[in-house]
């Protein structure tokens, strides 16, 4: 697993974005449970994913972030990436950011994206 520390702060509201592969719903869930061994992600507010499953199809979890999956998975399959997990983690700072949240976990998957092959 790998995972992109981003300089996202707003409002108090910070992001991340991690992913790895995933190759079905266990690898999913195993890549959820490796991140969240680290008391930070276990701690956050949400962590929302997406992967498009080569034998599976797309999948997501908005994890309390409503939307937050969708656009996960439109940058995944725009990417034409599969059996790759893409996961964008917030820790909430305390005030409602809106529709800001949407870009913010946009910018996060997209730095991920970005350097994966790095």
């Amino acid at each position: 697993m790998r995972i992109v520390e981003t300089d996202i702060n707003d409002r108090g509201s910070r992001y991340a974005a991690a992913g790895g592969p995933a190759r079905d719903r266990a690898g999913v869930q195993a890549l959820l449970a490796e991140l969240k061994r680290d008391k930070r992600f276990a701690r956050a507010t949400h962590n929302s994913w997406a992967v498009v499953l080569s034998d599976g199809g797309p999948l997501k979890g908005d994890d309390g972030e409503a939307g937050a999956g969708n656009i996960l998975l439109k940058l995944l399959e725009g990417a034409g990436l599969t059996d790759h997990l893409l996961i964008v983690t917030r820790w909430y700072g305390g005030k409602h950011l809106g529709g800001d949240r949407f870009r913010h976990v946009q910018t996060a998957a997209r730095t991920y994206l970005d350097t994966r092959g790095q």
